[in-house]
């Protein structure tokens, strides 16, 4: 991705939170400048990858299979007691999140308003391919059986809980949808089973400076 197309991703996000009066921390706003240096202070921050996070997971048609995310919060299993995790995701209308499951993380997935997040799933085998077995999850504290290649269609309000080893694939319909996720402890260098071989950070071309740091970015930056 061009980092000027990453630029204005994040400034569309900015107005899109905006207008769903969802507000995000002071830091999620620093330049480059403001980061240099500050590690003593925002080590979590940079340990823990909380911030802005966009992703085309290497495919490099982000309109189609991308993800903009913004982690609010996050603990780190070799660095602190925090065992929970939160996000902000923001899913346009004929954009997926392919494929995938987590080895160790329960995430809740919540719609926050917008469109409706449809939520295609698949039980892993033992192999980790797909399953035809039923996959069990709750919407919202109800328990419900889902066929495999079943879709879950959440409005917003509406939250699913996906244990490990449920594949799951999203996407928004009817309008742009700001999604949660509230979980365990999120590691995404190395809890992420994605059906087909894909990245999940993207190479970057440094076609103009940076208007916010992503994730993958702060320690050029913070660090002395």
């Amino acid at each position: 991705m061009k980092r000027s197309e990453i630029n204005d991703i994040i400034a569309a996000a900015e107005i899109f939170f905006d207008a769903m009066n969802f507000k995000l921390p002071p830091w999620a706003f620093w330049g480059p400048k403001k980061w240099k240096g500050t590690f003593a202070l925002t080590h979590e921050i940079v340990d823990n990858m909380l911030g802005w996070d966009i992703t085309d997971f290497g495919l490099r048609e982000y309109r189609r299979q991308g993800l903009l995310l913004f982690t609010i919060r996050n603990g780190n299993l070799k660095l602190d007691a925090k065992p929970y995790a939160e996000k902000a995701m923001i899913v346009d209308i004929g954009q997926d999140t392919p494929m995938h499951f987590h080895w160790h993380k329960m995430e809740d997935i919540i719609n926050r308003g917008g469109g409706v997040l449809v939520i295609e799933l698949f039980m892993a085998d033992r192999n980790e391919e797909l399953s035809d077995a039923p996959v069990h999850i709750k919407v919202d504290g109800i328990e419900r059986a889902v066929p495999a290649g079943g879709k879950v269609v959440l409005n917003p309000g509406e939250s699913i809980c996906l244990p490990p080893y449920v594949y799951h694939k999203f996407y928004a319909e009817k309008a742009m949808s700001l999604i949660g996720e509230v979980s365990m402890v999120n590691d995404d260098t190395a809890d992420n089973r994605f059906l087909k071989p894909i990245g999940r950070f993207p190479v970057i071309e440094e076609d103009a400076p940076p208007r916010h740091l992503l994730v993958s970015d702060y320690r050029n930056y913070s660090e002395p």
